[in-house]
């Protein structure tokens, strides 16, 4: 469980195919807290920690993983959200993240607005997920705020702080990113469906 507050940006240093699982090696300045068998969330997707060696450590994601979110469109260099699980007895800065990307939008818009930014996706509704003004949702792993709602488009606002401590600042039009809509949502709204069907 996560709460969509970033650690850090951790760097891809390399990566490794194995039958159908991608090895990802990235280093970290908390990679000497890490333990293996512990559960991190990259760019929102959890992963466990198999390996670690130095200021490096790897994760491995299955094809499951890699059908559903863009953690095969990494390149060695690039920048990935990092979250460690959450404390039970901490707060909850965010809202409850469960690091099960649900599908990946593609950037649409990136507007600058005095200050801030507010970015547009665009995603595929016939998935099923749904998103409401003022709602929580996960966008590589960053708890955000709904602005715009409607079917198969989402905006959000961004503040300084998160451009410059996320990946948000590497976004262009067109890059894919991952999705996990608000669970207590996606309860509801199968829970909706099953009683009108």
């Amino acid at each position: 469980m996560f709460t969509g507050i970033i650690e850090e940006l951790a760097e891809v240093r390399s990566l490794q195919t194995e039958q159908e699982n991608l090895h990802i090696t990235l280093k970290s300045s908390i990679t000497s807290e890490l333990k293996i068998d512990q559960s991190v969330a990259h760019n929102g997707v959890c992963l466990t920690v198999v390996k670690i060696e130095n200021d490096q450590y790897t994760v491995t994601a299955i094809k499951e993983t890699l059908d559903k979110a863009n953690i095969g469109d990494l390149k060695v260099g690039d920048k990935v959200n990092m979250e460690r699980s959450m404390v039970m007895n901490g707060r909850i800065d965010g809202h409850i993240v469960q690091g099960h990307v649900d599908q990946t939008a593609t950037v649409l818009k990136i507007e600058e607005d005095h200050g801030s930014w507010k970015f547009g996706f665009d995603y595929d509704s016939k998935q099923g997920n749904l998103t409401v003004p003022k709602g929580s949702i996960t966008i590589n792993g960053v708890s955000l705020t709904v602005v715009d709602s409607v079917p198969g488009y989402l905006s959000v606002a961004i503040i300084p702080f998160t451009i410059e401590h996320t990946n948000f600042h590497t976004f262009k039009i067109g890059t894919r990113v991952n999705l996990e809509f608000d669970v207590i949502g996606k309860y509801v709204a199968t829970y909706m469906a099953n009683i009108n069907s």
